[in-house]
């Protein structure tokens, strides 16, 4: 069972992200002759790896002389080029985000970075993502060097940045689905959705918080401190741009947040989205729905930042998250036509949405 997708996902191409994809696999096929000859018995490096496997992995003689015959040169690359949190570097840092351990690593990392980076290049800009995803890199090589201080095993992989944009995605698309490929041949190959939450959750609870407390990651080769790092940045991230948003972002829309009811709140955000200013509207229907969770007003104030994201700001997926809260407010019927009205829209700038919403509401393709 493998993610092959998400919903909804946006039209378009997230450029820095297809670059940071293509950047990836150049290094890699640039690299791999390196893994096919052998490493030099002479070159420094070799004998200082061999001497970190052994201290550290403490192989019996046997295997080490198995481990010294079978070692290539890019493995002693990597040693030279990777971090290694006893003498990490910021060169290091960043060109070990673009080293992988072979294929399959390389794959795993480039499906997830497809699925879940356009929907956050296209939330934060190109300039803004690849700022983003290189620094959740570097907080996700901190996070290594705390789970594994001292080690000279070098650690490789753009997993940990790839999980700088799963944190952030889990913040700002949490009503997304992930779609998923159950692959048992031949009883069954088909594929099913679940709630993007679960899938992250699992990521960052089962498959690594769980076994770094358990073991930690000398025995499986897997960095688990580069991923909770990394995680944990883009989640903290993500949220800091929304404050950041909510208390400095919006021009007028700051004026807002000190409004007592949320009938005053949705009535500025209305003129404000009239006159032609979504950024401060956006931030005033925030507010009216946070000073009514439910209801009526509620479900107005999500059907206004939705409709400002879908038809003002070009953001399909980010309206996507209000037109759910939505349904969750308890709408009348009137405010359920709109929603299916704005989610016609959404479809149009989207490749797929998903087939439920709370309420039992479906869309037919």
């Amino acid at each position: 069972m493998f993610p092959i997708g998400d919903t909804p996902n946006p039209k378009g191409v997230a450029w820095v992200n297809t670059l940071l994809i293509a950047l990836n696999i150049g290094v890699f096929l640039l690299t791999w002759p390196m893994s096919q000859r052998p490493a030099d018995p002479n070159d420094p490096n070799t004998a200082a790896y061999l001497e970190a496997i052994t201290r550290e992995a403490a192989l019996p003689p046997e295997q080490l002389a198995a481990a010294a015959s079978q070692l290539s040169a890019y493995e002693v690359f990597t040693f030279e080029h990777g971090l290694r949190p006893a003498a990490p570097s910021a060169v290091d840092m960043i060109f070990s985000m673009f080293l992988h351990g072979g294929l399959m690593h390389l794959f795993g990392n480039m499906l997830f970075l497809w699925i879940y980076g356009n929907n956050v290049e296209f939330r934060l800009g190109p300039v803004l993502y690849l700022i983003a995803y290189l620094a959740t890199g570097f907080a996700a090589a901190f996070g290594d060097i705390l789970l594994r201080p001292g080690s000279n095993i070098p650690a490789v992989g753009a997993s940990g940045a790839i999980s700088g944009v799963l944190g952030m995605y889990l913040i700002w698309f949490p009503h997304n689905r992930v779609r998923m490929l159950l692959f048992l041949p031949p009883l069954a190959i088909r594929p099913f959705e679940l709630p993007a939450p679960v899938v992250l959750l699992f990521y960052i609870v089962a498959e690594n918080l769980l076994p770094a407390f358990l073991g930690g990651s000398g025995a499986t080769g897997v960095a688990y401190g580069a991923h909770i790092g990394g995680f944990i940045a883009g989640a903290l991230l993500a949220l800091l741009v929304v404050l950041g948003a909510r208390l400095w972002g919006g021009g007028k829309g700051r004026e807002v947040r000190t409004t007592a009811t949320p009938t005053d709140a949705l009535a500025a955000a209305d003129q404000l989205a009239a006159a032609g200013d979504p950024r401060a509207a956006l931030t005033a229907y925030q507010r009216a729905a946070t000073l009514a969770p439910r209801g009526e007003t509620a479900a107005a104030a999500q059907l206004g930042a939705a409709r400002v994201l879908l038809e003002q700001m070009g953001q399909p997926t980010a309206a996507y998250q209000h037109l759910f809260r939505t349904m969750q407010s308890n709408p009348t019927p009137a405010q359920v036509e709109q929603v299916q009205r704005l989610m016609a829209e959404v479809r149009r700038q989207t490749r797929a949405v998903p087939m439920r919403m709370p309420g039992g509401l479906r869309f037919q393709a």
